[in-house]
């Protein structure tokens, strides 16, 4: 989640216009403890039009995490696939916190060649 502030920075747009896109419903906020605005980065991402990075991998198995498992620097990710079937990656510790995976949380297995990369 950004504040307010950072959401407008990163939008390229004034503190006043993103609260008035707020009152409007041009964009999505939620409030904190303190009732302070809080944007989502997926929010912002819609907003500037960020399109997912391009890949040649073609294989997406699209699920939902079972369980994150980290030892040292790697992560265990297994994802259960909509289709009958359960993915097991292991990743970077670094990229298990960076996408903020948690059981229960949607993943898609990005299958290419041997290794199997985890997105969100």
């Amino acid at each position: 989640m950004l504040t307010a502030r950072e959401a407008a920075r990163a939008l390229g747009i004034s503190l006043d216009t993103l609260r008035r896109w707020d009152r409007a419903g041009k964009i999505a906020t939620e409030r904190d403890a303190a009732n302070r605005r809080m944007v989502a980065a997926s929010e912002v991402a819609r907003l500037r039009g960020d399109e997912p990075p391009a890949t040649s991998a073609r294989n997406r198995l699209r699920g939902v995490v079972r369980r994150v498992e980290v030892d040292g620097l790697l992560a265990q990710v297994e994802i259960d696939v909509t289709e009958p079937g359960r993915v097991v990656a292991i990743i970077t510790r670094e990229a298990a916190e960076e996408l903020g995976l948690g059981a229960g949380d949607g993943a898609t297995a990005v299958v290419k060649a041997t290794s199997v990369m985890v997105t969100r």
